[in-house]
């Protein structure tokens, strides 16, 4: 009797440790899993981002008259400054408009590259444009404190207007 008595004693420690280490290892999956929701929310904002970007220069072509001076503007020809400014306008919580690029390229009907020339932006030719965001992560089995993922999502659609 005094031998079992003791050995349960000496045990008592031992469940303490054992709940720390499951814990700290039950925090750490966790903090990953919000990390990597918080990638896939990013990832699907520059979807949507390319998406709505080619929507906007795709009403703003060549039958327009004059050139954007702000982006909100309906009645304009889009250039790429203005689609890049109307992307980072569309910044949503969590997103840093700052690491957000743009990239339009103007295609003709036949998808040969046509330039950046208001011309090339006449209804029936193709407006493509390729958003980037450098999604900043805390990785802590780097030496750096930051690193960045880069994701990106293209867009092709016809110039309508």
């Amino acid at each position: 009797l005094h031998g079992k008595t003791r050995l349960f004693k000496d045990d008592c420690g031992s469940v303490l440790v054992e709940f720390a280490l499951s814990a700290c290892m039950l925090l750490l999956i966790e903090i990953g899993l919000f990390h990597l929701c918080i990638a896939i929310y990013s990832y699907g904002f520059v979807s949507d981002a390319a998406r709505e970007a080619t929507r906007y220069a795709m009403v703003r072509g060549l039958t327009l008259s004059n050139d954007c001076t702000q982006p909100e503007y309906a009645d304009c020809i889009a250039q790429t400054s203005d689609i890049q400014s109307y992307i980072r306008g569309l910044s949503l919580p969590g997103i840093n408009p700052n690491n957000i690029t743009a990239t339009t390229t103007w295609l003709a009907a036949s998808g040969a590259s046509c330039g950046t020339a208001d011309s090339c932006k006449a209804p029936g030719n193709l407006v493509q444009v390729k958003v980037s965001y450098a999604y900043p992560y805390l990785n802590p089995f780097s030496s750096s404190s930051a690193t960045t993922l880069t994701m990106s999502s293209q867009s092709q659609v016809v110039v309508v207007q």
